[in-house]
């Protein structure tokens, strides 16, 4: 039987472009192929039925690495922690194959763990099984909580010893696919900037805008309109980091996708209670990527980005556009929590309000960050309109939620049965009943390393997609 994924119709796009914005590189070969996760999800999305696709095709694929034209190992820099990087570039993955989904849309399959590159400098390329389980739950959280965001393809375990300073070494190695809009960054742009290759930049300008902004091709001022839509995207990208209580960790420009979309996921993490100061990265010593600084992280990326695109887009118009950010996330922002709270929609006054107080108690009290919006959906009934007591009546410190359930309980006098039911529902589709703190994460990674036991991984996450 013929590989499915082999027979897919792959675009040149990146390709089309011409050697200066890629190298050709080769895969790794690996003692070993152990499929650990396929993402059946995703194949319809590339007219894929999952019962024709065996395991034995994703291995072929994305571990043997059987394939139907070159591997890209994509050239880009990238401000890190504050520091402009020139020697950066995909150092342990690479473009596999551009495919068109049924939606008609572009859509990239790259690799992280698959060797060395030119741009690896002294790592060896590889991808730890334990940071490849740590990216599929991330990126399975994400899309459940309806963030813009990649996704895993396939994860496979490949029998290699891999020594790293943050984890017991030697520990077990993978090589993961990503299946995500464009793998083009912020830094992508910034290195044509720094060899000073305005021809480049509106090139691959123009080959963004007709991938990933069609919709702008035919407007005069196609390239102002697509940096403010960036701006944008970006804006709402975070403020659904934020409602997910989501901290990234490592938010260099070169983890900032062109078409503002989540991506990338090391060191991660799920904040376990509402602290604007949590932080993700170990080595993240001065606390610049903290939970509360991505919204301000974001900006500054992409006013560094405007240098980058000075050549061909208007600095001022850029900057205009720049200043809607803030208006924007927070607009994102409060309507996400919002819904996290039942609402579908309500008066800026009255949502601002209450999210202050939602903010307020969960700062206060410490409660768990998913544990409140995931009693709230357990909770809740239409009789909360009737009888105040019956809100959060058994929350252990009553003193801080009073201001909330008095609130809460004001604005349910408006809803008629029918609203109520709808916000039961509501509740539903914003609050997963699975989180994912980093206790969550080990509680899945000890059984694979002590009994290689994939029971406790496949459980959450049947556990994150199920309403």
């Amino acid at each position: 039987m013929s590989n499915p994924f082999l027979s897919l119709n792959y675009e040149s796009a990146i390709q089309a472009l011409g050697g200066d914005y890629y190298d050709e590189v080769l895969a790794a070969e690996f003692p070993q192929h152990i499929l650990r996760f396929r993402n059946d999800k995703l194949l319809p999305k590339i007219g894929l039925n999952a019962e024709d696709v065996k395991d034995e095709h994703f291995i072929e694929a994305f571990g043997k690495f059987h394939c139907v034209g070159p591997f890209l190992a994509l050239r880009y820099h990238g401000y890190q922690f504050g520091e402009y990087n020139p020697y950066l570039g995909d150092g342990r993955g690479f473009l596999y194959g551009q495919v068109r989904g049924v939606d008609g849309e572009l859509y990239d399959f790259g690799t992280k763990g698959s060797g060395r590159t030119p741009y690896s400098r002294s790592a060896d390329g590889r991808l730890t099984l334990k940071g490849g389980v740590r990216e599929v739950l991330a990126a399975e959280m994400l899309h459940r909580h309806g963030v813009r965001t990649s996704r895993c393809l396939s994860l496979i375990e490949t029998g290699e010893g891999l020594w790293r300073g943050d984890e017991p070494s030697p520990t077990r190695s993978s090589v993961m696919v990503r299946f995500n809009r464009s793998h083009i960054r912020f830094g992508t742009f910034e290195r044509l900037h720094f060899f000073k290759r305005p021809d480049l930049t509106k090139s691959l300008l123009d080959h963004v805008i007709d991938c990933y902004y069609s919709h702008l091709k035919e407007q005069d001022n196609c390239y102002s309109v697509f940096y403010a839509e960036l701006v944008e995207r970006v804006a709402k990208l975070v403020a659904q980091w934020m409602a997910a209580g989501f901290c990234h960790g490592v938010l260099n420009t070169d983890n900032m996708s062109i078409t503002g979309e989540s991506f990338d996921y090391g060191p991660y993490a799920f904040i376990p209670t509402y602290d604007p100061k949590f932080t993700a990265a170990y080595f993240d010593y001065s606390g610049l990527y903290r939970y509360s600084h991505q919204p301000l992280v974001c900006k500054s990326n992409l006013h560094l980005l405007q240098d980058a695109l000075a050549a061909i887009i208007d600095k001022q118009e850029m900057k205009t556009a720049l200043e809607k950010f803030d208006d924007c996330y927070l607009t994102e922002y409060r309507q996400l929590m919002i819904n996290r709270l039942g609402f579908e929609d309500l008066p800026e006054p009255e949502a601002e309000k209450l999210l202050q107080l939602t903010i307020k108690i969960l700062t206060d009290s410490q409660v768990g960050y998913h544990d409140f919006f995931f009693e709230l959906r357990q909770l809740f009934s239409p009789y909360w309109r009737d009888d105040i007591s019956k809100i959060f009546a058994d929350f252990e410190q009553q003193d801080l939620i009073e201001p909330w359930r008095q609130y809460y309980y004001h604005l349910l006098q408006s809803y008629s049965n029918d609203e109520l039911k709808k916000m039961g529902k509501i509740l539903t589709q914003y609050n997963p009943q699975q989180s994912l703190i980093r206790p969550v994460i080990e509680s899945v990674w000890e059984p694979i390393t002590v009994e290689d036991d994939w029971q406790p991984f496949r459980d959450i996450l049947k556990r994150i997609h199920e309403e």
